[in-house]
């Protein structure tokens, strides 16, 4: 008992353990910059009100839906990319980039269009409040519009992290979200309104900042403005990301931007992503039923989950920097024929994310109530959401094993069966329980979040049997 406690605890590979962090660490900050831009976002659009804010958590959740299509481009890339830097072959990095940019350009341009097309019908089978509906509704269609952008950006973080240079991820990121930060500001509120809420800042007159946004006469869009804040920096994104993979740096080792399709590159990237992209949108569907389930309960109820996902993402986002490095190292060690090595890369991430998200589960129990308060003002959707936010603490330990080891055996090509059980556990346990204990036993807001810890754990434990199976240290890429 006291040996595996302490094989817990203390790494078993201290390069290894060490070696996550430092390419974990570049996308956790960009993650935390994601997640800082998010939680402005959120608190600048919650002065707007409860019917702002659940407008933009159920427009939001709609576009992610769609857009988690794009997960697939970053997996596929991702894995043949890091197996080929393994083998050392790296004008092949080049080719699956290649490959991913233009199979993304072509999906992310249709889900922008579909998204467009039929965002109005997919927001009034949502909820039935007429003015959540009209604000979500020009919020989704801006956003549908960003997400031919984002798409495209997957495959670009795929080869930047598969060649373990996840610092150029970091750097792209930042920027950007530092621009839909300066953007939100101006055109949520408007040059005027803006001017008016940093003199009465709680900090004291901070209207001298409102000269940062003086060149440009900003117009007052309301939750539309934060949509179109976010299409402009994703505009950026690929510009940014572009001029990376341009220079000498890459282009001469690793030849991208260089020759045209690779049919058998093109087609294990297919393989390994497919699954992932079909996943990613399943559960998201379960996900878009599940805010449908907390409409019929309440906008509250709605606003609160909205505040709860949120907050969830300081802890979440981050934590994606070690499923990363545990992914890039998988794929490295199969390509260099070590699937041990594999292994232990597994499970020293599994520790830092442990670590990390176990840590942020205890902040989320002790101190629910102060750290809603810093995302809305509105006392009714704080209380409501403390008992949810409890509930995220306790699932933060559950969810750092579902991260890691989703991750890592993606990085080891083995996406088929994680893709499988997790859209069989969310719409045959998370669906139907959150409709039983929601709406049937009348639990609230309480009902769904049970669901949701309970198909989360299962899910922890199926594929933690999975990786110690170990029939996955097989596959070729």
């Amino acid at each position: 008992m006291t040996a595996t406690f302490l094989r817990f605890v203390f790494p078993t590979d201290r390069s290894i353990f060490k070696r996550i962090l430092t390419l974990a660490l570049p996308v956790i900050l960009a993650n935390m910059s994601r997640t800082f831009m998010t939680v402005v976002d959120v608190a600048m659009v919650g002065r707007l009100g409860a019917e702002a804010l659940a407008a933009v958590g159920l427009g939001g959740v709609l576009v992610w839906t769609i857009l988690s299509i794009g997960v697939a481009f970053r997996t596929g890339v991702q894995t043949v990319t890091a197996r080929r830097y393994g083998q050392q072959r790296f004008e092949d990095c080049g080719q699956a980039l290649n490959n991913g940019l233009a199979l993304a350009s072509v999906v992310g341009l249709l889900v922008a269009v579909i998204g467009v097309q039929f965002a109005g019908p997919a927001i009034r089978f949502l909820i039935s409040d007429p003015a959540v509906i009209s604000l979500a509704i020009d919020y989704t269609q801006w956003s549908f519009v960003g997400a031919a952008c984002i798409t495209v950006g997957y495959a670009f973080q795929g080869f930047f992290n598969g060649v373990e240079r996840t610092g150029v991820h970091m750097e792209v990121t930042i920027v950007s979200n530092m621009l839909n930060i300066y953007l939100d500001a101006g055109l949520i509120f408007g040059n005027a309104r803006l001017t008016e809420m940093l003199a009465s800042s709680p900090l004291g007159d901070l209207s001298s900042l409102a000269l940062l946004w003086s060149p440009f006469d900003f117009p007052a869009l309301g939750v539309e403005g934060a949509a179109i804040a976010t299409l402009c920096a994703a505009t950026w994104m690929i510009i940014h990301y572009t001029l990376r993979a341009f220079t000498s740096e890459f282009r001469s080792r690793y030849r991208n931007f260089q020759g045209g399709f690779d049919r058998e590159t093109l087609k294990k990237e297919m393989e390994i992503g497919t699954p992932q992209g079909i996943q990613q949108v399943g559960v998201m569907v379960v996900y878009i039923l599940f805010f449908k389930i907390m409409g019929m309960i309440g906008t509250l109820e709605v606003a609160a989950t909205e505040v709860v996902f949120t907050i969830s993402m300081a802890s979440f986002l981050p934590a994606i920097g070690f499923g990363v490095a545990c992914a890039t190292l998988v794929g490295k060690a199969m390509g260099e024929g070590n699937p041990d090595r594999a292994a232990v890369c597994m499970e020293e991430a599994v520790r830092w994310a442990f670590i990390f998200m176990g840590t942020m589960g205890v902040l989320f129990i002790v101190f629910p109530k102060p750290i809603l308060q810093l995302f809305t003002n509105e006392p009714r959707v704080v209380e409501m959401g403390v008992i949810a936010l409890r509930i995220l603490g306790v699932v933060q330990f559950f969810d750092a094993v579902v991260m890691t080891f989703w991750f890592g055996l993606s990085g080891a090509g083995n996406t088929k069966f994680p893709a499988v059980v997790d859209l069989a556990l969310a719409w045959g346990i998370f669906l139907p329980g959150s409709y039983i204990m929601g709406i049937i036993l009348s639990l609230g807001i309480v009902g769904p979040w049970l669901a949701f810890a309970i198909y989360l754990f299962l899910y922890a434990v199926v594929l933690a049997w999975k990786v110690l199976q170990g029939d996955w240290k097989e596959i070729e890429v």
